[in-house]
């Protein structure tokens, strides 16, 4: 079985509650990306299909630990005729980490816009990068990611191209979680790359403490994908990204908003003497 498709597996562990496996070595921080995915596919789990997610807010609390599955608690706040909403809390070892509601609906007719022109941008001629950081608890030969960052100041872009490389059933929602799972890492870090700095330098404390994502159209995750992210504020310790991952034909498939920590860490006390 493919190593990604099982990060995003959840298995039934009770009523409406649901376990996803440990993500990485015994030791490193839980990626909040797989939080975030694995807390979408347990609220699935308690939805009608013919309803697709619409959104996705969720807050982080504590960090986890990689080595240890989290187990997932889905509450039913709504069910109506065309639209439902979960709360999902992730729990490990007792310890809240992670809460979040989730929006689903079914489709309506309706006006449609949300096409970019992407200038025929190739991402196949541009080189294999990976993450913008050590990523231990992604399964990267099953993931191509392709980095390029643009401008300075307040004028940065990141523009990440990825895809999966392992094959993958036509299952929208498997598609959507990938998607999830893929576009958080490294997110924040557009708000420190503004003024010079960067998550892998660790020069600040840094870490996601808010994450929202509106799914517009359907993904395909073993499609080129672009996700082009920019930071319009950072002040009190925190940093905002806007991100949109627009697929490789120009349509818009989601718009995400991410808050972190971009803090400044506190000067070593140097013993008197």
């Amino acid at each position: 079985m493919s190593t990604l498709l099982g990060l995003l597996d959840v298995t039934g562990a009770g009523p409406q509650s649901w376990r996803g496996r440990a993500g990485g070595p015994a030791g490193k921080r839980a990626y909040g990306g797989q939080l975030a995915a694995q807390s979408l596919a347990a609220a699935a789990r308690t939805v009608d299909p013919a309803k697709a997610p619409t959104a996705m807010h969720l807050q982080f609390l504590r960090g986890g630990e990689a080595g240890d599955p989290v187990d997932y608690r889905v509450e039913q706040i709504y069910d109506g005729r065309t639209a439902a909403s979960r709360r999902v809390d992730s729990t490990q070892n007792g310890r809240l980490l992670t809460t979040a509601t989730v929006s689903f609906a079914a489709a309506l007719p309706g006006p449609e816009h949300g096409q970019r022109d992407l200038g025929g941008a190739d991402p196949e001629s541009l080189p294999r990068t990976g993450p913008a950081g050590p990523a231990p608890s992604m399964p990267l030969h099953e993931l191509d990611l392709r980095l390029v960052d643009d401008g300075h100041g307040e004028e940065f872009v990141r523009r990440l191209w990825w895809r999966a490389t392992v094959d993958l059933p036509d299952d929208p929602l498997l598609h959507t979680l990938i998607a999830v799972y893929v576009t958080d890492v490294y997110l924040i870090d557009p708000a420190l790359q503004v003024h010079g700095h960067s998550m892998r330098s660790r020069t600040h404390r840094s870490g996601t403490t808010d994450s929202s994502v509106w799914f517009h159209r359907e993904v395909r995750a073993d499609q080129w994908n672009l996700l082009e992210c920019r930071s319009p504020a950072a002040a009190r310790g925190r940093g905002v990204v806007t991100a949109c991952l627009i697929r490789s034909d120009g349509v818009l498939a989601a718009t995400l908003v991410q808050e972190g920590l971009v803090a400044e860490r506190e000067p070593a006390t140097h013993p008197a003497g």
